[in-house]
C-alpha cells in the first residue's frame, strides 16, 4: 500500500485562512505575515497573537539538532507540559501545513462552527493518543480535500515533485502545570512547539509575549543552524472583538 501524499501548503495568510474558514473557524482570528524578527517588524504584527507557524528548511545541522533533541528529552525529560495541550502525529507525507493549522487552532481558544469539520474532528480525537488521531486524519478526506484546495489557491505553481524538504511547525502558549497557585499570571506560562514529526510536545521555556519569545526561539534553534534564508512565519491573530 502506497503512503498518503498530500500536496504542500505555501506559508501564506491567504491560503491559511482559506484553509480555517472552509474547516469551520467561526471567530475573527486570522493568520497575518511576520515580515521579519526585528523589533520594528515584530510591531507590524497586531497585539494578541495566539499562535505562531513556522515554515523552515528540515535538512543539514536543524535535522540532526531536532533528532538529538528528541533523544535528549526521551533519556532525561523536560519541564512538564499542561495535558490539556492537543498535540498529534503526523503521518501523512506533506501535511504539515494542516498539522500548523490544526495544532495552532486547536490550541488557541478560538471558535468554531457547531458540527464543521474542525468542530467534529475535536469531538473525535477526545481521549485519543497521538497516534490514534492521526488514523482518524488520515480516514477524513474531508481534511484532505480541504488541505488540496488550499494547497491550489496559493501564488505557487504545484510542484510536479511533491518532495519536500521545508516543513512546518507551530509554537503556542499553555500554563505552566508547575506554577499554578504560585506565581503571577506573567509568570505562569510556557511556549510549547507543536510539531507532528518529532516525538511529543517541546517546552520552549517561560512565555511572557508569545510573539517576542517564539521570535527568540526561531533565531537561537532555527536561523542560527542553517545558511538558507527560506524560512516563513505567520501569526494567528485574535482579531477585532
Amino acid at each position: 500500500m502506497s503512503e498518503s501524499r498530500w500536496i504542500p501548503l505555501e506559508s501564506n495568510p491567504d491560503v491559511f485562512n482559506s484553509w480555517a474558514a472552509t474547516a469551520g473557524l467561526s471567530s475573527k482570528a486570522h493568520f497575518e505575515d511576520i515580515y521579519g524578527l526585528d523589533p520594528e517588524l515584530l510591531g507590524m504584527v497586531p497585539e494578541g497573537v495566539k499562535a505562531v507557524t513556522l515554515l523552515f528548511p528540515c535538512s543539514g545541522t536543524i535535522a540532526t539538532k531536532r533528532k538529538e533533541e528528541d533523544e535528549r528529552i526521551a533519556a532525561q525529560g523536560q519541564h512538564s507540559i499542561d495535558p490539556t495541550i492537543f498535540w498529534m502525529k503526523q503521518t501523512i507525507v506533506n501535511a504539515c501545513g494542516t498539522m500548523g493549522l490544526l495544532h495552532a487552532l486547536i490550541n488557541s481558544n478560538v471558535t468554531f462552527a457547531p458540527e464543521s469539520p474542525l468542530a467534529r474532528f475535536i469531538d473525535e480525537c477526545k481521549d485519543k493518543t497521538p497516534l490514534e488521531r492521526a488514523k482518524i486524519l488520515e480516514e477524513t478526506s474531508l481534511f484532505e480535500r480541504i488541505h488540496t484546495s488550499a494547497a491550489t489557491s496559493g501564488q505557487t505553481t504545484v510542484p510536479g515533485d511533491l518532495d519536500t524538504y521545508f516543513h512546518f511547525t507551530c509554537f503556542v502558549r499553555a500554563p505552566d502545570v508547575t506554577a499554578r497557585g504560585t506565581e503571577t499570571q506573567a509568570r505562569g506560562w510556557r511556549v510549547i512547539e507543536l510539531d507532528g514529526a518529532r516525538n511529543g510536545p517541546i517546552d520552549r521555556g517561560e512565555c511572557t509575549s508569545l510573539l517576542q519569545d517564539v521570535a527568540k526561539i526561531v533565531k537561537e534553534h532555527y536561523i542560527k543552524e542553517s545558511k538558507s534564508v527560506n524560512f516563513s512565519m505567520m501569526a494567528l491573530c485574535s482579531g477585532q472583538d
